[in-house]
C-alpha cells in the first residue's frame, strides 16, 4: 500500500461483520406458499410418492450467492469509507522581500574584455547571461529593475513576474541611459521605487564598472538616505581595477555596502560573478512555507464500480440460469 494512501472514514470498515451478526440474531425469514387441502392426504402422498410440504419455508442461498453478496457488501463499505491518495504538500515561496537590481548601462559596459565559453563578449552580455539564472532562482521575491548611466530609469517596477524582469534586462542595450555613470542618481531612483511599496524587507543589488560622474546626489549621501529607509545594498564591481582599461571605484562601492550593512563583491569574470550570486543566495535566502492545501485523488468510485458490475453480472447470470431451468422443467413435464 502506498504511503500516501488514506481512508477518511475508517469506522465504516467495522460494519463488515454486520450481515453475519444479523443472520444469527434475527429469526429466519419464512416464505409462505399456497397449499391445497384435500382428504386422504396420506394416501395421496403414498400414491404420488411425494412428501407433503409445509405452508412456509426458508429459502436457502447457494454458496456462490453468499460469496457474491459478501464481496459486494465489502466493496460498498470500501467505497463509503472514502479511500483517497493524498499528495505531498508543496513548498510555496513567501513574498518575503523587494529585491531591486540596479545595473550600469554606461558605454564602458560595452568593452569586450570578458569571455563566455572562451568567446569574447561585452561586460554587459556577461552580466545579463549570469544574471538571468540568478533572477530565475529568486522565485518568491518581488523584483524590480533600474538601469542607469548618465541618468537612472525604472525599467521594471516591483513584480513577482520574474520572467518579465528577465526579459526587460535582456532587451536593454548599452548606452540606453547615457554615456557616463551616475551611481548616486541610481541609488536615489531605487529609494523612490522602494518608497512606493509596502514590503518592509528591502534589498538592492548595485552593479557597475565605473566611477560616479559627480552629477547630482553623491553616492555616499544616497547610501545614507538608503540606510535611513532600511535598504540594504549589495554592491558588485565589474572588472579588474588594476587593469589599464578599468575605472572601477572599489572604495566607494565598499563604503556604500558598509553604510547600508550590505557587502561588496568584485567580479572579474563570469565564474566569479556566478559565485557571487551563489553567495547572495546564502545571504538572502528564499523563505518557504508549506501550503495548507494538499492535492487529493478520490478513489471511492473504483470499489463502487466493481460492486455495480458484480451485481449486474450476477443478476444477469442468475436470470439466465433460472430461465433455462424453467425451460428444462417445462420440457420434462411435456
Amino acid at each position: 500500500m502506498p504511503d500516501n494512501f488514506e481512508i477518511i472514514h475508517v469506522w465504516v470498515l467495522f460494519l463488515a461483520p454486520l450481515p453475519l451478526l444479523l443472520y444469527f440474531v434475527l429469526p429466519a425469514l419464512k416464505i409462505k406458499s399456497a397449499s391445497l387441502l384435500i382428504p386422504n392426504i396420506v394416501k395421496s402422498s403414498i400414491y404420488t410418492k411425494q412428501e407433503p410440504k409445509k405452508s412456509s419455508f426458508v429459502n436457502k442461498k447457494s454458496f456462490l450467492e453468499v460469496l457474491v453478496q459478501s464481496i459486494i457488501w465489502l466493496l460498498l463499505l470500501a467505497s463509503l469509507s472514502s479511500p483517497q491518495l493524498v499528495g505531498k504538500a508543496e513548498l510555496k515561496a513567501k513574498n518575503s522581500r523587494n529585491f531591486l537590481i540596479v545595473a550600469d548601462l554606461s558605454f564602458s559596459m560595452a568593452q569586450k574584455d570578458w569571455k563566455i565559453e572562451n568567446k569574447p563578449v561585452t561586460r554587459w552580455e556577461a552580466v545579463t547571461t549570469v544574471m538571468d539564472e540568478f533572477i530565475e532562482k529568486r522565485e518568491g521575491d518581488r523584483m524590480g529593475l533600474v538601469l542607469f548611466g548618465s541618468n537612472a530609469y525604472v525599467q521594471a517596477p516591483f513584480t513577482p513576474d520574474l520572467i518579465t524582469v528577465k526579459t526587460m534586462l535582456d532587451e536593454a542595450a548599452v548606452g540606453l541611459a547615457g554615456q557616463t555613470t551616475s551611481i548616486g542618481k541610481a541609488i536615489m531612483k531605487g529609494i523612490d521605487l522602494f518608497d512606493k511599496d509596502t514590503i518592509q524587507t528591502k534589498v538592492m543589488l548595485l552593479l557597475t564598472d565605473g566611477v560616479d560622474a559627480g552629477i547630482g546626489v553623491l553616492p555616499l549621501d544616497a547610501a545614507d538616505i538608503a540606510k535611513r529607509d532600511s535598504i540594504m545594498i549589495y554592491t558588485i564591481g565589474i572588472g579588474d581595477p588594476n587593469s589599464g582599461n578599468s575605472d572601477l571605484d572599489e572604495k566607494t562601492l565598499e563604503e556604500i555596502a558598509e553604510i547600508t550593512e550590505g557587502q561588496y563583491f568584485r567580479a572579474m569574470n563570469t565564474e566569479r560573478l556566478n559565485s557571487i550570486y551563489d553567495e547572495l543566495d546564502k545571504l538572502e535566502p528564499i523563505e518557504y512555507e508549506e501550503e495548507t492545501y494538499r492535492p487529493r485523488t478520490l478513489l471511492y468510485h473504483y470499489p463502487l464500480g466493481v460492486a455495480l458490475i458484480l451485481f449486474l453480472g450476477y443478476s444477469l447470470l442468475s436470470g439466465i440460469i433460472s430461465f433455462y431451468k424453467k425451460r428444462l422443467k417445462t420440457e420434462k413435464n411435456d
